[in-house]
Order: C-alpha cells, then sequence, then structure tokens
C-alpha cells in the first residue's frame, strides 16, 4: 500500500467531498447494475414484482444512510483513505452493514426491496469493488494533478541528521509524492532546489510567506521548549506536522509507529475538526439553532422585559474574548453585573472592595461562588445560564459554536502556555465538556486539559451528549457545578 503521512491539508475538503459523491453514485450504480443482471439478463421468475422507478427510489432515500455508516468507519478521514488496506477493509464492511441496512428497511416499511434475493447477492459484491474503483480513480485524479501542481503539499522540513536529507531527496519528485520541499531548516542536500534556513526561529516566521501545509521534524532539540514552539506554530496555522525521529534508540518500548519512505514515523493528528468535522458540526449548529429559534426567542424578548422593569442600563452586554485562531471576537450576554463593572478586571474590582478573598479565588478558578458584582436577576440569569442566550446569534454568525472550548478573555491567554495553539485551532462554544463535568471545584488547569480532551477527541456524538447533559444542567441543575 502507499503509505504517506495523513495530514490535514487544504485540500482535505474537496478530497472528502469528492469521495462522498463517488461513493453516493457508485452506490446507485452497483445496485442499478445488480438489478439489471438478475432482471433483464436472468430468465428465471422474479420473487417479487418491484419495479426499476420503485427500485432506484429507494435507494436514493437509502444513500444518505450508507455514507453514514462510511462516516462512522472513517473512511472520510485521510488516516484511512491515505491507506489502502485499511480502506480496503472498511469498504467491504461498510457494504455489509449497507446490505443489512437495506434490509432493515424492508422489514420496517412491510414491502419488498429486491425482486429477488440474487439481487442482493449481486450487490454486494458489485458495490465493494465499485467503490474501490472509485476511490482507486480519484487517486490517479490526484496524481495527475499533482503533475500540474495541483494539491500538492508544500513542507518545511526541520532537522540535522541523515534522515533529514533522504527524507528531502526522497520526496524531492513532487509528481510521485505530492509533497513540494519548500524549505529546510537544518541539514539539507546542496543538490536540492529548495530555501535553507540556518535558524528554525527564522523557518517558523516565514511558514504564513511560503504557505506552508505540512511540517516534518527529523531531530528533537535539546530544549522541550523549542519542540513546542514547532509543534504550537503548526496548531496556531492549523496545519499538518509530522515526527520522523531519526535516532534508532527513539523506535525502542511500546512507541507504536507507522512506516514512510522505509522510517518509522508518527504523525500528530491535532483535532479531528478538520474537513468533514467541521463541516458536519458547522451544518448541526446552524440547523439546531434555527429550527429551534421560536423558542429561545421567546425566552430572550421575555428576559429583555424584565431588564428593563428592574434595571435601566443595556439589555446586552458585548464581552471581548479570544476566538478561533485567537481572533478577538465579540460575545453576547443578557448584562447580569451592575453597570459601574460591566467590563472590568474581575480581579482588580475586588481588590479595589478590600476582598482579596474573591481576588484569590477568580486567579485559581476564573469564577466567584457569591459574587458581590451581580444583579439579584442576574443571579437568576447566571443560575439558569439563561445569560448566555444571546451567544446563539454568535453561533450563527459562525464566532462560537453550541458547544467547544470556552471563549476565553486577552488576560487568561497566558494561563493556556503552548497549549493555547491547538484550543485556539477549533471554534470555541457555548458550552462544553468541563461545563457539564459535574464538579465545582475544577482548577483552571483541569479545566483547560477537558477542553484540551473535547478538541483532540471530538466526534458529533460527543456534541449530542455534552448538550443533551448542558440541558439536564439547566433544567435540573443534574451534575451542575
Amino acid at each position: 500500500q502507499s503509505l504517506v503521512p495523513v495530514m490535514p491539508v487544504k485540500s482535505v475538503r474537496f478530497y472528502t467531498l469528492a469521495l462522498i459523491v463517488l461513493d453516493a453514485v457508485g452506490i446507485l450504480a452497483a445496485f442499478t447494475l445488480a438489478y439489471i443482471l438478475r432482471v433483464q439478463f436472468d430468465a428465471r421468475p422474479l420473487l417479487n414484482e418491484v419495479y426499476a422507478n420503485e427500485f432506484l427510489q429507494t435507494f436514493f432515500i437509502l444513500i444518505p444512510f450508507w455514507l453514514l455508516t462510511f462516516l462512522s468507519l472513517g473512511l472520510y478521514s485521510p488516516r484511512v483513505y491515505e491507506k489502502r488496506l485499511t480502506e480496503y477493509g472498511k469498504v467491504a464492511i461498510g457494504s455489509f452493514i449497507g446490505i443489512l441496512i437495506v434490509i432493515g428497511y424492508a422489514f420496517v416499511i412491510g414491502e419488498p426491496v429486491f425482486p429477488a434475493r440474487l439481487v442482493a447477492v449481486y450487490a454486494i459484491v458489485i458495490v465493494f469493488f465499485v467503490l474501490i474503483f472509485g476511490r482507486e480513480l480519484l487517486r490517479l485524479a490526484r496524481k495527475i494533478l499533482y503533475r500540474f501542481q495541483r494539491g500538492v503539499q508544500r513542507v518545511l522540513i526541520i532537522g540535522s541528521t541523515d534522515t533529514t536529507v533522504d527524507i528531502a531527496r526522497r520526496l524531492s519528485d513532487t509528481t510521485k509524492s505530492g509533497f513540494h520541499i519548500v524549505a529546510i531548516a537544518g541539514k539539507s542536500d546542496k543538490a536540492l532546489d529548495t530555501i535553507r534556513y540556518k535558524s528554525v526561529d527564522k523557518a517558523l516566521a516565514d511558514i504564513d510567506t511560503l504557505d506552508i501545509d505540512t511540517i516534518i521534524q527529523t531531530s528533537l532539540f535539546d530544549e522541550p521548549e523549542r519542540n513546542l514552539q514547532i509543534m504550537s506554530a503548526a496548531q496556531t496555522r492549523h496545519i499538518g506536522y509530522s515526527f520522523i525521529p531519526g535516532e534508532p534508540e527513539f523506535y525502542s518500548g511500546k512507541n507504536q509507529t507507522d512506516v514512510f519512505l522505509g522510517y518509522p514515523i508518527i504523525s500528530v493528528y491535532q483535532t479531528p475538526l478538520v474537513g468533514w468535522g467541521e463541516l458536519l458540526k458547522r451544518i448541526f449548529d446552524l440547523a439546531a439553532v434555527i429550527i429551534t429559534s421560536p423558542i429561545w426567542l421567546t425566552i430572550m424578548l421575555v428576559i429583555a422585559m424584565f431588564q428593563k422593569l428592574f434595571d435601566r442600563g443595556p439589555v446586552i452586554f458585548v464581552s471581548e474574548r479570544l476566538g478561533r485562531h485567537g481572533k478577538v471576537i465579540g460575545t453576547y450576554k443578557f448584562r447580569t453585573m451592575k453597570q459601574e463593572y460591566s467590563g472590568k478586571d474581575a480581579a482588580q474590582i475586588f481588590r479595589s472592595m478590600g476582598r482579596k478573598d474573591l481576588a484569590k479565588e477568580y486567579e485559581k478558578t476564573r469564577k466567584i461562588t457569591d459574587d458581590p458584582r451581580i444583579t439579584t436577576l442576574g443571579k437568576f440569569l447566571r443560575a439558569s445560564s439563561l445569560d448566555e442566550l444571546p451567544q446563539l446569534f454568535n453561533v450563527i454568525k459562525g464566532e462560537l459554536s453550541l458547544v467547544g472550548p470556552r471563549p476565553i478573555i486577552r488576560e487568561e491567554k497566558s494561563f493556556y502556555s503552548h497549549r493555547a495553539p491547538l484550543l485556539f485551532s477549533v471554534r470555541p462554544g457555548i458550552t462544553g465538556l468541563w461545563q457539564v463535568s459535574g464538579r465545582s471545584d475544577l482548577s483552571f488547569a483541569e479545566r483547560v486539559e477537558l477542553e484540551l480532551y473535547y478538541s483532540q477527541n471530538w466526534t458529533f456524538w460527543l456534541d449530542i451528549k455534552i448538550l443533551f447533559k448542558t440541558i439536564s444542567v439547566v433544567l435540573f441543575r443534574k451534575g451542575a457545578q
């Protein structure tokens, strides 16, 4: 099988979309061919009278379920479709499950789907080969595009070992590898037509200028901060990163590695929220917000009326937060603080009140159990989390997601240290894993760990679970902090 580092690239969305379209067309074509083989070329009587238009209508309905099955098997993830044997196995499993879906559908509607049992037998074989053919055709098209510098990954290699030179030399034929070695920071082959950097700092500073898609590191630096710097540079820009160590001692123990150009390779997958995952999450966010809009808009109108009755200040408070990629966004909330405290640093306010205990509590956990700045109505809004309803407009604008890491203020960025780039690489959310953890004594560092876990282990079903737990917390205070 052809082994390449599985990394997010700019063209991953287009490749994934092409796979989805080819799979949908392939499934329909395979079942059409199976129907024709049995009905048109087999003289034996049919078991059921199923006309061609009815047969095709059924599969137009079922194709989305096939695609969801393939999605759950990871067939639209680069870490699967870049490995032929793994992909072939999952296509076979997905095809079998797909047939079971068809049979289950026939059972539910109480009507036959296949005109004869042999159609199902033909279909399960044909669909596998048609899907594999379609995927190989797409690989061939990608290789052809490589010759025209389309879909090529622009690579920065960092390292000063013999491995660095060997990897660079063997990747230099872009038409075969799909990689274009743009620059090397460290040891290089003088025959290669690449930009050379003596300073890693300078190379990292030029990543955007060089339009780098992927960083390959071939040796570790003695200073851990330098290695984290390289990793953070990739995470901040949401580009690929792979570590291919040149030292044989690194391969000992229980480290799990793959093989790339004859070298063990460790690939770091920053987050599943790239490509298909990001698109699925965005579609779900918009659909959920729009469908439920009559409910939350009505609640917001009632709250706004009460705000005006009991407090003549502004109804909405806009808080500056750091969103995706560290971009400053204005998050909307119902104002819950007294007007004179809104928008000011909490720790400084508590110290000016003579409440050093509250200042220390806030600096440790970034929240206060009994906050003297909050209005009476504000206490209710915060306790019920209704103060965050206006953030649904941030979701519509694409600045927030329903579920994600907590959007932070500028002053909190320093507390994230080297972890900030990964958290900033995904869209922050109204609710998240730590909000429904059920613990009231989480330190700021523990919250960050939960948010990192979410970012690195995201699934669609994890979002669903968090949303249901959030509703439980809001309505019944079950698992509340």
